[in-house]
């Protein structure tokens, strides 16, 4: 998908000024929780947008997320309905394009992503911060067990596609273990404090890893 990008300020086209700060992990790691404190935090501040995303499954109480058909879903795909998408777990997920006003507009854009979008999206976009949330795999495997979402697909199979931290082009990691509270305010503290304009990659150059192990 294309468009002329007349907000970019960047030397290879890619758009900005605002920045794009994704939100990947396992499924378990707790993503949804850390977005959601972040959320309430920024709450009132018209800088920090928190997108819904489209998503052809049901809505949960797990996730703020918009129901839509497999049939719409491509539809809207064809019409160039989404700035990100991909597929996981059988399902197809997709981020309004609207955000590119936001980011255009120099405002900072949090979205719970696939990690397989990482590369499109700072291809596409000038500044991405990508925020890595894991948990060790029994952790995990407790909180799968405990979520018993119907769309779920094989708890096994989920934690089969775990990948390390190493292998996540992550700038920022957070071990989510122990009170969330503690990691949501390191997302908050990404969000907010790095800066509008600040590149992935300046952010890059050390990997931040938060533990905060109980």
């Amino acid at each position: 998908m294309s468009a002329a990008s007349t907000g970019s300020d960047d030397r290879h086209g890619r758009l900005g000024p605002g920045r794009l700060v994704l939100v990947v992990g396992p499924s378990g790691a707790g993503k949804d929780t850390l977005i959601n404190l972040a959320r309430g935090a920024c709450s009132g501040d018209d800088r920090v947008v928190f997108p819904q995303r489209v998503v052809t499954r049901e809505a949960s109480a797990f996730e703020d997320n918009l129901e839509m058909s497999e049939a719409a879903f491509r539809e809207a795909l064809a019409a160039g309905a989404f700035a990100l998408h991909w597929n996981a777990h059988g399902h197809s997920y997709g981020v309004p394009r609207a955000i590119r006003d936001d980011l255009a507009a120099g405002r900072t854009v949090v979205v719970n992503v696939s990690r397989t979008v990482i590369p499109s999206a700072r291809r596409d976009y000038a500044n991405v911060v990508v925020v890595n949330i894991t948990a060790p795999a029994d952790v995990l495997a407790e909180r799968l067990g405990k979520r018993h979402r119907p769309s779920d697909t094989d708890i096994g199979e989920r934690l089969h596609r775990i990948v390390s931290d190493d292998a996540v082009t992550a700038d920022v990691t957070i071990v989510n273990v122990g009170d969330p509270a503690a990691h949501g305010r390191r997302l908050i503290e990404v969000i907010r404090g790095t800066g509008t304009g600040a590149s992935a990659e300046m952010m890059g150059a050390v990997k931040d890893v938060d533990h905060h192990h109980p």
